[in-house]
């Protein structure tokens, strides 16, 4: 009951953090722990084991935010780049960044093996990297992070595949940003239970 009541505040607590700063709460050994943790516990479907994680930090977490204001400065217009380029900034201001990714090799072997789910392995992998996601955002926060989940792919892809010498299989699905937060996650408004809930049987 201890654990299952843990898990569930974590749960609670896990929000969407915005303004953070480059500190860290825990050493950086403590982040690779977690990061192994969420890839050697975390399910998937069939056991496809198709999640990558690719931990940036420090000054590869700062380029990162650099390679996201180049690319969508060449394609927005300028009065438009200046408020992106803000949010950008904030997110750079953090202290880390975790890429998820998604390996098309285990998904096509899948695809293969059992071909009357061929068109359903694709879908079930985005619902793997989710749950990577909830993991490590879950876990980052436990830890006295904020965080907040980006996807600025699949515009990046390319030039972050480059610069960190990611495999051509591999796709981009999520970036988790975190750092020591200076504010207040927004109070989270709930929409009715009895409207998203049903159970039967009881």
């Amino acid at each position: 009951m201890t654990v299952s009541k843990s898990f569930l505040e974590a749960v609670r607590a896990r929000r969407t953090f915005y303004q953070l700063v480059n500190k860290s709460p825990v050493p950086d050994s403590r982040i690779v722990e977690l990061v192994n943790e969420a890839i050697l516990h975390t399910p998937s479907a069939f056991n496809s084991q198709s999640t990558r994680l690719v931990v940036l930090l420090k000054k590869d977490h700062e380029k990162l935010w650099d390679i996201a204001k180049e690319t969508l400065k060449a394609i927005l217009p300028a009065e438009a780049f200046a408020a992106t380029n803000q949010k950008l900034n904030g997110f750079q201001s953090g202290y880390g960044t975790i890429l998820f990714f998604e390996d098309s090799v285990p998904i096509k072997n899948l695809q293969e093996k059992f071909a009357v789910y061929a068109d359903r392995f694709p879908v079930w992998s985005e619902h793997t990297s989710a749950m990577h996601q909830f993991f490590l955002w879950t876990a980052l926060e436990e830890e006295g992070f904020g965080a907040s989940l980006q996807h600025y792919n699949p515009l990046i892809d390319e030039s972050v595949k480059k610069e960190w010498n990611i495999p051509s299989d591999w796709q981009l699905k999520a970036q988790l940003v975190f750092g020591t937060p200076t504010s207040e996650p927004t109070k989270k408004a709930y929409q009715p239970q009895e409207e998203r809930v049903f159970v039967h049987g009881i």
